[in-house]
């Protein structure tokens, strides 16, 4: 493609995307004054930038192709390089002492920073925990889930009602709200074994639906639209603690849950049945025909993921001592599926990466937030352009088969 044509492609993108956000960056309605304020320069500004965007990006389609044009003519599986993030993950020597970097300045942190620091955090290590869940459920399962949100919801309402009106302590709870919702998960995955792709979504999306209408309507049990209130937070032993002393507490347990949690899942990952869940994910008559059960395949990962949405919601639901039908909707499913994508699918390293990236960032660039949903457009639709695999892509285990000789053998 020649100069003139990048130039002739950007100029019209330029023009299509000023045209799209017009409303958005050039219109400002002062509802005190009754006026409304034209902002022609952030116009100016957005079809710039879209130019030089649109310009570099068609450049570096051309390149990419050109460049795995030649990949796939010049180099073969056994001549290809390790890049630099594959050796970080599987050499011990050089991932041990950033793992070491990260755990102390993860333990020091609460030490070193403000208190709405901490809560920042608490809640981006609820995210993990939610995006590893569901990261069984999409990334290893290959399940299409959009209403995860309602796991997550089942374990807040559970602890909330056991607590606020039987009395139990967090720690009876956090098991039990785990439970519940792996039985949830089942319960779910029961009806919709045959279903797959767009249907099985469909099917998902609706029962977070649902669960939301539920919650606002079943008064009796869930208290409507009002909520729950005045939710216990986590003990120690029956110590007393203040607002600032429970939530250090509950960082701490949001790290070691997290820990926990990356730890299952890695072992599952491992395990017969994980094997099982990727040879569903990547073709589910094959995987029948060489004799792997579906229904108990669907049906443990639906738990499981759903499992831990329970454990956290036990957790979210202590953490802020109010809870009411709106901190469950859909764009948290949303959020949730996202850091999968984003992060890889099936990748454990990549999701965690992704969900701090996703909760951490807005807190951090506040300065932005009108362009907040934006810019997260823009990153996922670059993200699926130049690396749809995810940040950290799922590397899969090979077995190579050592020759011995007969010497060897015989010697």
């Amino acid at each position: 493609m020649s100069m003139i044509s990048y130039l002739k492609s950007s100029l019209i993108a330029a023009v299509w995307f000023v045209f799209l956000t017009l409303p958005l960056m050039a219109v400002k309605v002062n509802t005190l004054k009754g006026t409304v304020e034209w902002r022609w320069l952030n116009l100016l500004w957005v079809g710039m930038a879209t130019f030089i965007l649109s310009a570099v990006w068609r450049w570096a389609m051309e390149r990419r192709q050109m460049g795995s044009a030649d990949a796939a003519s010049d180099e073969t599986e056994a001549t290809r390089k390790v890049g630099l993030g594959q050796r970080l993950l599987e050499d011990p020597k050089l991932n041990r002492p950033i793992i070491g970097v990260v755990v102390v300045i993860a333990l020091l942190m609460p030490w070193v920073s403000e208190m709405y620091q901490v809560t920042i955090w608490v809640f981006a290590l609820i995210y993990v925990v939610l995006g590893l869940g569901l990261n069984i459920t999409v990334g290893l399962a290959g399940l299409l889930d959009l209403g995860y949100v309602a796991f997550f919801g089942v374990g807040a309402y559970t602890y909330a009602i056991l607590n606020t009106r039987f009395g139990l302590d967090f720690w009876v709870c956090l098991p039990i709200g785990g439970l519940t919702g792996a039985l949830v998960g089942v319960l779910l995955g029961f009806p919709i074994l045959r279903l797959r792709g767009d249907y099985l979504a469909i099917v998902t999306l609706g029962f977070g639906s649902i669960a939301k209408i539920v919650y606002e309507n079943w008064e009796e049990v869930f208290n409507g639209a009002k909520g729950i209130e005045k939710i216990s937070r986590p003990g120690f032993f029956g110590v007393q603690m203040d607002i600032d002393a429970a939530t250090t507490f509950t960082y701490y347990l949001m790290l070691a849950l997290v820990v926990f949690t990356i730890f299952i899942t890695n072992r599952l990952k491992d395990s017969r049945i994980g094997r099982a869940w990727m040879a569903l994910r990547e073709d589910e008559i094959a995987c029948v025909a060489m004799g792997v059960d579906m229904a108990r395949t669907k049906l443990s990962a639906y738990a499981l993921g759903a499992f831990w949405a329970g454990l956290v919601g036990v957790i979210f639901a202590s953490q802020t001592t109010y809870i009411n039908p709106a901190s469950f909707d859909f764009m948290l499913s949303a959020i949730v599926l996202s850091i999968v994508v984003l992060g890889g699918m099936g990748s454990i390293v990549g999701v965690v990466i992704a969900a701090l990236v996703l909760n951490l960032l807005p807190e951090y660039l506040r300065a932005f937030e009108d362009y907040r949903m934006l810019v997260f457009g823009a990153v996922m639709v670059l993200m699926m352009l130049f690396r749809p695999q995810g940040l950290i892509s799922n590397v899969r285990k090979t077995y190579a088969h050592r020759k011995v000789e007969a010497e060897d053998v015989h010697g």
